[in-house]
Formats: C-alpha cells, structure tokens, sequence
C-alpha cells in the first residue's frame, strides 16, 4: 500500500496548489461579467495567484483548512486500514509539500504538528457499489465553516427589512440561502460556492452539504425539481441587492436530500469561497 499512500500525498499537493479546472473557469467568467475596476482587479489578482500557484506548486493558499476526505472502497478492502494510510500520509504531506500545521488538541490547546489529532483529518468512508477506489479530498476553509449554517423549518427571520416565514419547502429553502448570505455579505472571499442539504439529522445535513461542494459546476442533477432549483438559486443570489457591487456571488449552488422525521425539516448551508480546493484520486 505504499503506492497508494504515495499517492494521497500528492493529492494533498494538488488540492493545496492547484484549483479545479471548473471552479477556475467559473472565476474567469465572472470576470468577463464584472463592470466595478475594483472588483475585476480582485479577480485578476486571484486569476494570477492560481497561475502562480499552480506552476511553482506552493498552497494556494497559506492556511491548509481542514482536512476532510470521502472515500469509497471496494467490498474487501479493511476500513482502518484506509484510515491509517490517509493519517500517515496526512503526516507525510505536511512535511513534504509543506502545509501548514492545524490540528489543536481541544484540552492542551497544543498544536501536534502534522496535521493529525482526534478525528482530524476528517474521514468519511463508505463502501462503492463498483470495483472502483476512490477518495475525495477537500481542504475546507475555517472561515466557510464558521459561516455555515443550520436552519430548523418553519422558521422566522427578517429579509431586506421584512418579516419573512420560511416554511416546509422549496421556497422556505431558498429563503434561508438568501438569510444564510445577507448574514455574511461583509465577507471578502466571494464568489462563493454553496452546497445545501435537506434532511432530518443533523449530522445527517452537515455531511450531505459539504459533499456538495465536491460537485462540478456545470453538474446537472437528474431530478429536474432539484435541477431547477439550483438554477434558481443561484440567479437569485447573484441578483441579490448587497452593498458590494459584485454581479457574480456565487459562482454554483448545489443541493442534496435526505428523507427526514415527520417532526424535523432542517436545512444545512455550507458556504466555501472562491478557493474551493477539492481533487478526487481514483485506485
């Protein structure tokens, strides 16, 4: 398994240093559609840091985030097995890449220095339903995190200066996607991505909405309710009267379900900003 602790490795090198090919596309459209100087120049500067970045093969960003992977493995193959391959890999990484160190034990407030603590990195695994192996990295952003947020419907809030009900729908959802960004609008890595889930568990909806995020952007959902509700989304973000005068906010939205209890509809948004680092390795 050598080879393929090898190779986590350097998807922790392509994740920290190169964006996405479809998330870069994105940010380049959105500067075509820009008419403010200030925020095109913003855009060009992030154009050329990716460039930059991508070429000497240093972060993107100097803050590693969290670590969070999605695995899939074939019917035979041992969990922990997997889950000791990414923690050792995770240590190889942070020397050799270099990433900057983040796990802080809770208790001790001490940092362990490679990136490996009590369930950090964050590893979530499941078995395919095929003969492929594969692993989803996300480097996820401390700041989208503490944006993300956690709705309970029916619920109240006020939106633009108006009393707002957000109820046990569509609607209500995209409600609360419009309250969840009017909440950060003074934030200053947009355009963001959002992922959004619906469901009846908390931990349920947090994983679901972040999952979301490793979606390409031109992804279409077979469900056309869903479909149609992304595009809606997302055009209602984007037309959203804000004090910046940015035209592209949100470069996708994408969304996931869950069945739920008769007594619970929650709704969980996960914001991440223009650097949205994610790459899949494929065994």
């Amino acid at each position: 398994m050598l080879r393929l602790r090898d190779g986590i490795v350097e998807l922790y090198r392509k994740v920290a240093t190169s964006l996405p090919s479809d998330v870069e596309e994105a940010l380049k459209n959105a500067y075509l559609v820009e008419t403010d100087e200030k925020i095109k120049t913003s855009l060009e500067d992030i154009l050329t840091k990716i460039k930059v970045s991508r070429k000497s093969s240093t972060p993107l960003c100097e803050d590693l985030g969290f670590p969070i992977f999605f695995v899939k493995v074939p019917m035979g193959i041992s969990y922990q097995m997997i889950m000791d391959i990414i923690v050792e890999s995770t240590k190889m990484a942070t020397q050799k890449i270099p990433l900057s160190p983040n796990a802080i034990d809770i208790l001790s407030g001490k940092n362990t220095s490679d990136n490996v603590g009590s369930y950090f990195p964050l590893i979530y695994i499941e078995e395919a339903k095929s003969n492929v192996f594969t692993i989803d990295l996300m480097l996820r952003c401390a700041q989208c995190e503490k944006m993300s947020i956690m709705f309970s419907l029916p619920t109240e809030f006020v939106i633009q200066g108006e009393d707002t009900l957000a109820e046990r729908n569509l609607e209500g959802v995209l409600k609360c996607l419009i309250e969840a960004v009017s909440k950060n609008k003074n934030h200053n890595c947009a355009p963001y991505s959002f992922g959004i889930a619906i469901g009846g568990m908390r931990d349920q909806v947090t994983f679901l909405s972040k999952r979301q995020l490793l979606r390409r952007i031109p992804s279409k959902l077979p469900d056309e309710i869903l479909a149609s509700f992304e595009e809606k989304a997302l055009h209602a973000i984007n037309t959203m009267s804000l004090t910046t005068n940015r035209k592209v906010k949100a470069l996708s939205v994408k969304i996931d379900t869950a069945h739920r209890h008769p007594d619970i509809y929650l709704v969980d948004i996960s914001f991440a900003c223009w650097a949205n680092r994610k790459a899949r390795l494929i065994w």
